[in-house]
């Protein structure tokens, strides 16, 4: 059958935007810790609980926005909500996952305050041990379905071996390239595992556009803004090529953005590092720090018209090559030799998540045995009572508010 038969035979949208928004804008309030945690919150809400789409087709998903700029979590949300919706879910869930943490931001500039002293910490901490029970599940559950055999199982051990001696994006890459190249050679037996409903609502003609579209916006704003320096086209300009030319997600873009708006002016260094300090508090994709910084530009536009300008700016250009490749992927990986060399992608992003979950977010929240405690209270609650990630959210927050009292001599009962 050809392409273009593929494209006209594709089903109806199975949900509607108004779902897609519910369910992204639930995750945009209760996902916590980072995007290797949004995507274990993704994987448990859309994957386990809602059946939006079977493990192996999130994995390749997740692959693919590895490889791609911008930021893997929001991109993995997008996609999803399009394969849900199309592109008004797309739209919807790229919304809803977004908006609330932009929110936040704004007003978490105006009351940083109420998260001073130990109870304040306390509750940030336990944010990010909750982030450990997310990512914890998430590999876990993967593993199981998508490391099956030694081959596999090796595959994700080696892959996350790469990752810990090659930090950054460039260790992403190299370790699912790597997973790519051994599942060609290793996973040729292994059965077809391509899930129907996985067809992308988007045309090549329109991927292609898509595709033009994010090369032409990055090569003309710059000669755009030499001929009609606007302050607002700069600010689009700036971030756009920020969210252009960054890979690894939002911490990788935290430093250009500081080098460009710092030093340029247009927002002061303690500005900035307040913002920093807000978004690591916050749930949904720090790429929204975005919506903060131009909030508080000094030169016009600012407040609400300047985060707007800033946070499509920054996440169009993630969003645009998403969209461009979807087509051309989703016809690649029905090809036995892609099917092979993705179950070997797909165990090396097993392999990435595990290490993330290792060097990135078990040193950074577990500090004390209560700490391990909370956090094993976290993953039993998760897998073995089936507890929703935002109920964790809350128990968890509330055993580490305790905890932080508990232990801080300043609200010790004194002696008699």
């Amino acid at each position: 059958m050809s392409p273009r038969a593929n494209e006209q035979a594709r089903p109806a949208y199975v949900g509607t935007p108004g779902e897609v928004f519910c369910a992204f804008f639930k995750l945009g309030l209760t996902s916590f810790g980072g995007p290797i945690a949004h995507l274990g919150y993704f994987r448990e809400e859309l994957v386990v609980r809602r059946k939006w789409i079977d493990e192996a087709g999130y994995a390749d998903l997740v692959a693919l926005c590895q490889f791609l700029p911008g930021p893997a979590s929001s991109q993995a949300g997008f996609a999803l909500g399009l394969l849900r919706g199309g592109p008004l879910g797309a739209l919807a869930a790229w919304t809803a996952f977004t908006l609330p943490s932009a929110i936040a931001l704004m007003v978490f500039a105006r009351g940083a305050a109420v998260f001073a002293g130990p109870l304040g910490s306390g509750l940030l901490h336990s944010l990010k041990i909750v982030a450990v029970a997310v990512v914890a599940q998430a590999v876990w559950g993967m593993a199981q379905t998508l490391c099956p055999d030694r081959q596999r199982a090796g595959i994700a051990l080696f892959a996350a071996l790469i990752v810990s001696y090659m930090a950054g994006p460039a260790g992403q890459v190299a370790a699912i390239l790597t997973g790519g190249l051994a599942g060609l050679w290793f996973c040729r037996g292994a059965p077809a595992n391509i899930p129907a409903h996985l067809s992308i609502p988007v045309s090549r003609r329109a991927g292609a556009l898509m595709l033009a579209l994010f090369f032409v916006l990055l090569i003309l704003l710059p000669v755009i803004r030499a001929g009609f320096p606007a302050q607002g086209l700069a600010l689009f300009d700036s971030f756009y090529r920020s969210g252009a030319l960054v890979f690894g997600g939002g911490h990788v873009v935290l430093p250009l953005l500081e080098a460009e708006r710092v030093q340029s002016g247009w927002v002061s260094q303690d500005s900035f590092l307040a913002g920093y300090g807000a978004a690591q508090a916050i749930p949904g994709p720090l790429f929204t720090f975005a919506a903060y910084l131009g909030w508080m530009m000094d030169p016009e536009p600012d407040g609400a018209a300047g985060a707007i300008i800033c946070l499509i700016a920054i996440f169009l250009p993630g969003l645009l090559l998403l969209a461009g490749a979807l087509p051309y992927w989703d016809a690649l990986r029905t090809r036995p030799r892609a099917q092979a060399a993705m179950r070997g992608a797909n165990a090396a992003v097993v392999g990435l998540l595990g290490a993330a979950l290792c060097h990135l977010v078990w040193t950074g929240a577990i500090l004390s045995i209560y700490d391990f405690a909370l956090a094993l209270l976290g993953f039993i609650l998760l897998t073995v009572w089936k507890t929703p990630p935002w109920i964790v959210v809350i128990v968890l927050a509330a055993g580490g508010a305790a905890l932080a009292l508990n232990l801080d001599p300043a609200h010790w009962p004194s002696r008699p």
